[in-house]
């Protein structure tokens, strides 16, 4: 057990997210869930772990809101051992054809909100003088996909922060990773045109996708005290896409 420590995971309510705050529960964290709106998977698990999970309505592309709100969380929640930056938008398109309005969705969601979570709690790692950060990144910052080159670009970009930050922050018992899911049967993944998931299935070693859940038992190491000499790297998990 881990003696209750405190978990923050944006994108909480439904796919890889759903699935780190039910891992976490399980692994006895306490954990407070991010996201524009509740899902019936999200308040199953508020009614089974009543004591342990919390929730905040927020929209993490309204960049002005974010100091408020890392405020309101140490207010009052306490001051968090981690933060899970999952939360994430992505549109499958030709870059030429695709409106700048979703350009900007992607890299106000998927980069400088979670720069902007991690600044500011942060703050209260470093008082404590321990904490974990982890970045959900994607395989496709390195190979790259037809259609999902924005996507690509915001993800590279949070492995690049990741990088640097495990930097600053190690002298501060901070680590800093990323977990790089390979694609997930995921609502997200649904969004793919035509037979793409099918196709990726086939280039597989394991002739599969990766769950949810075992990208999530990824990031449960990570926060471990087996894990705390780790940081600024990244673990795979995509069933063996890239090797």
């Amino acid at each position: 057990m881990n003696n209750s420590k405190l978990v923050v995971v944006s994108g909480a309510s439904q796919g890889l997210g759903l699935a780190i705050c039910e891992s976490l529960l399980k692994q006895g964290y306490k954990v407070l869930g991010l996201s524009r709106k509740h899902s019936d998977g999200f308040i199953e698990l508020a009614n089974l772990y009543s004591q342990q999970l919390d929730w905040l309505q927020c929209d993490l592309a309204d960049l002005a809101n974010i100091p408020q709100l890392c405020r309101d969380i140490v207010k009052q929640f306490g001051r968090p051992y981690a933060l899970v930056n999952n939360a994430a938008v992505g549109h499958d398109g030709i870059l030429a054809t695709m409106h700048d309005s979703e350009i900007d969705q992607v890299m106000r969601l998927n980069v400088q909100s979670p720069i902007l979570m991690t600044k500011y709690l942060t703050r209260p790692m470093l008082l404590n003088q321990e904490g974990r950060i982890i970045n959900i990144s994607s395989i496709i910052a390195n190979t790259g996909f037809n259609g999902l080159s924005v996507y690509a670009a915001s993800k590279a970009a949070l492995q690049g922060f990741t990088g640097s930050l495990a930097r600053e922050l190690g002298k501060a018992n901070i680590t800093v990773n990323s977990v790089a899911p390979g694609f997930l049967e995921t609502q997200m993944t649904e969004k793919l045109e035509g037979d793409k998931l099918d196709k990726i299935r086939r280039r597989t070693p394991l002739k599969s996708l990766a769950s949810p859940q075992q990208a999530a038992s990824a990031v449960c190491y990570l926060l471990s005290s087996e894990a705390s000499a780790i940081t600024g790297t990244t673990i795979t998990v995509d069933a063996g896409s890239t090797a």
